[in-house]
């Protein structure tokens, strides 16, 4: 038992590089994850010898290892969370009538894995495959919000400024940002309001892993008209009800207050 604590240290490594939009310095992998930097450096080494990262000298900085690299792959053939997430946004689509997505973070983007939608709906931009930047779109904003702190500032070390919008909406700055999720995480919902397209909102809640960790968010888009922001908090209860179900399929567990 005493493997466990590295095995789960090595396996935050591997999460924070994944989510991370480039290699890290040690020191920053040590800070983000609160370990020692001694400890993260032989921890470094050991799973460099296994190939799940790699060292890049001139810059003094670790990234993820072909090792990773194949596991990731092999993901990618099984599908796993797409299948337990399917029948759960086909219910919600079912419930609610308007399009349904999945959606992870890929560095500081949100990738869609997912889209269930009724008949005769309109194609929305964010189609599987797509990635968009993860500050705008509910998606995002939900898993954002559940990372740590030093997380979400290693995910955006190229904004020192302003963030790049699509339509002028959107939290404009890391501050700004900040704000939003530390009010998202309380409430236990996301959303955006014309950040990605002119009249259409989306409502986003995550799923969690056995950690703690958010994996995964469920999403519901909408024409704005159809869905006024005093019915959200209704639509909400019905997407954190699908995304406790994926958490539940996941053997995952909402993070501790």
């Amino acid at each position: 038992m005493s493997q466990v604590p590295a095995a789960r240290r090595a396996l935050a490594v591997l999460r924070l590089l994944a989510a991370a939009p480039g290699p890290l310095p040690a020191s920053a992998i040590a800070r983000a994850l609160d370990l020692p930097r001694s400890s993260t450096y032989h921890l470094l080494t050991a799973m460099e010898e296994d190939g799940f990262v790699t060292a890049i000298p001139e810059e003094r900085r670790w990234g993820l290892g072909v090792a990773a690299f194949e596991i990731g792959s092999a993901y990618l053939r099984h599908e796993p969370l797409e299948r337990l997430a399917r029948p759960l946004l086909r219910r919600l689509v079912d419930r609610v009538g308007e399009i349904a997505q999945l959606g992870v973070l890929h560095g500081a983007e949100t990738l869609y894995l997912l889209k269930e939608q009724p008949p005769r709906h309109a194609t929305l931009v964010t189609d599987v495959g797509v990635r968009m930047p993860a500050q705008l779109t509910a998606s995002g904003l939900s898993l954002l919000a559940h990372l740590p702190p030093a997380q979400v500032r290693a995910l955006f070390p190229r904004y020192p400024g302003r963030f790049v919008t699509r339509t002028g909406r959107g939290p404009a700055s890391l501050r700004e940002l900040r704000r939003v999720l530390a009010e998202d995480a309380r409430r236990g919902w996301s959303a955006e309001d014309g950040y990605i397209t002119e009249g259409f909102a989306s409502i986003a809640a995550c799923a969690f892993d056995h950690t703690g960790h958010p994996t995964a968010a469920v999403t519901l888009t909408f024409r704005r008209d159809r869905h006024p922001p005093e019915t959200w908090p209704a639509l909400a209860a019905d997407i954190r009800t699908a995304a406790n179900s994926l958490t539940t399929r996941l053997t995952g567990r909402p993070p501790a207050l």
